[in-house]
């Protein structure tokens, strides 16, 4: 089957699904219910693009198909962040209340870590990008250390909304803040598009790479801020999602077989929607709300990266 025909398949998929969340039950009630399952379809499809895109070009500038971005303690830093402005600030503080002002400092929070670790070790010298990934996971463990100990101080019931914090949610998500994520999306996406035909070189290798005339060191800075931003916008909006695209990246690799990352990246984000819409039509229609995506996402996620490890090592 073609690649073009298999995008289109997934594409109907996704229109379904999409349609099925959209209208099944309603009942009438269009006015009310359509509008708000309209802006969680667009949330949910934002998230799934931004992790999707984050999550193959960080493999591929890593060259290894079990990393997603959130080992470089993003997400460890988002919860982090909330718990330390539950702690001393209280629940009820404008930084919590408030989602707008509580997104913009999220999503600063980890851009700004993002950029001062990337020029700290790209600055002193040629670093190799697995120095990069050791550091973030120390850094990221450092701030779940935290977290977990500021977590044992916390006032029991400030602590329900820390743990409200720490699971991806589609629930309660605020409209405004789907623009303002959206807006982002678009404008790291049409910055990243220009960069598709060099990253298939560098999927090549450094080395080849270089002699083919794509300037390496660039193209990793770049690409690795741009997959910096879109999980930091996805995690701010609906919170940490860990091996979603653990996930889906590997599943466009194994559907599509190419090397253009233009096929790969737009074959995994039309396999997000597809997982994200479906499957909290799931949780509202078949769970009725007794359990939550986020926890269905790292069982299955969990359980495919323990398979992925176990195929590497037989590999090896």
């Amino acid at each position: 089957m073609r690649n073009r025909t298999k995008m289109l398949i997934l594409t109907v998929a996704a229109l379904v699904f999409c349609g099925l969340y959209l209208f099944e039950g309603l009942n009438g009630s269009y006015d009310y219910a359509l509008p708000r399952r309209g802006i969680k379809v667009v949330a949910m499809a934002l998230t799934g693009v931004a992790i999707a895109y984050s999550t193959v070009i960080f493999q591929t500038i890593t060259h290894n198909r079990i990393l997603t971005p959130s080992i470089m303690g993003l997400d460890s830093l988002y919860i982090l962040l909330q718990t330390v402005l539950i702690f001393f600030l209280g629940s009820t503080h404008v930084t919590i209340v408030n989602k707008q002002v509580n997104f913009v400092l999220s999503v600063g929070a980890m851009v700004i870590f993002a950029l001062l670790l990337y020029q700290f070790l790209f600055k002193a010298g040629k670093r190799p990008i697995y120095f990069l990934l050791l550091v973030g996971i120390i850094v990221g463990t450092f701030f779940q250390s935290i977290s977990t100990f500021l977590q044992v101080l916390i006032d029991p019931n400030e602590f329900l909304r820390v743990q409200d914090k720490s699971f991806a949610s589609f629930n309660n998500i605020n409209g405004d803040l789907v623009w303002w994520a959206l807006g982002i999306l678009i404008i790291t996406l049409i910055i990243g598009w220009r960069k598709f035909n060099e990253l298939d070189v560098l999927s090549l290798g450094r080395d080849t790479a270089i002699n083919l005339g794509v300037n390496h060191d660039k193209i990793v800075k770049t690409m690795l801020i741009l997959s910096s931003v879109l999980i930091a916008v996805s995690t701010a909006l609906v919170g940490p999602i860990t091996f979603f695209g653990l996930i889906v990246a590997n599943l466009s690799y194994q559907f599509f077989k190419t090397y253009k990352h233009s096929i790969l990246i737009a074959g995994a984000s039309v396999m997000s929607i597809i997982a994200l819409v479906g499957g909290q039509w799931i949780v509202e229609r078949v769970f009725t709300f007794s359990t939550t995506l986020s926890v269905i996402i790292n069982f299955v996620g969990g359980a495919y990266f323990i398979y992925l490890l176990l195929k590497e090592s037989r590999s090896a």
